[in-house]
């Protein structure tokens, strides 16, 4: 069984992508507000190979979790710096990403995915992950713009309603905890 998060954590979505990275930001912020600790979660799942690919093309399982991992910590090098103080819990776990989502967000405080803009005319519209999160999820949920560096931090009740000026910066190498 994987390890969820528990009691007072944010759990981001991080995919790689600049949408995941501003909810990553912004969970970092909104966590330091809450004096919550962030647990980042990279959810990666088997691709459907054709049976008739040849073996050779086939990753193993533990290439692509290994793939997952160093997409994570790549990712949260990029956000927060090449070090960690353990102020980010990162999980590496294999499944839909909907699914691992929801199920390691029982029990946090909120999760956050990012959001990226369709554009057109409907440009606030949600991706499936979002979707499906939005719908399954026991916790709020919070989906962040990717196309804004700057998005505020929700006041925490209690506190004095300043913004965190900066994501907390590290001290160590990144590790992640493969879940599952």
């Amino acid at each position: 069984m994987a390890e969820r998060a528990v009691g007072n954590s944010v759990v981001v979505g991080v995919d790689g992508s600049e949408a995941s990275m501003a909810a990553l930001r912004w969970a970092a912020r909104q966590a330091r507000a809450l004096d919550a600790t962030v647990v980042a979660v990279h959810a990666w799942q088997r691709p459907g190979l054709a049976p008739y690919a040849p073996a050779t093309a086939r990753p193993t399982a533990a290439e692509q979790r290994d793939g997952a991992t160093r997409l994570l910590t790549a990712t949260l090098r990029e956000v927060f710096g090449p070090q960690d103080d353990g102020a980010v819990r990162a999980v590496v776990a294999e499944g839909a990403p909907a699914r691992v989502l929801v199920q390691q967000a029982r029990g946090a405080v909120l999760l956050a995915l990012g959001r990226t803009p369709r554009g057109g005319h409907d440009e606030h519209a949600a991706g499936a992950v979002v979707r499906a999160c939005l719908e399954q999820a026991t916790v709020p949920v919070v989906t962040v713009p990717g196309n804004r560096r700057s998005v505020p931090a929700l006041a925490a009740a209690g506190t004095t309603g300043h913004p965190v000026d900066q994501a907390p910066r590290h001290g160590a190498r990144w590790t992640c905890t493969v879940a599952g």
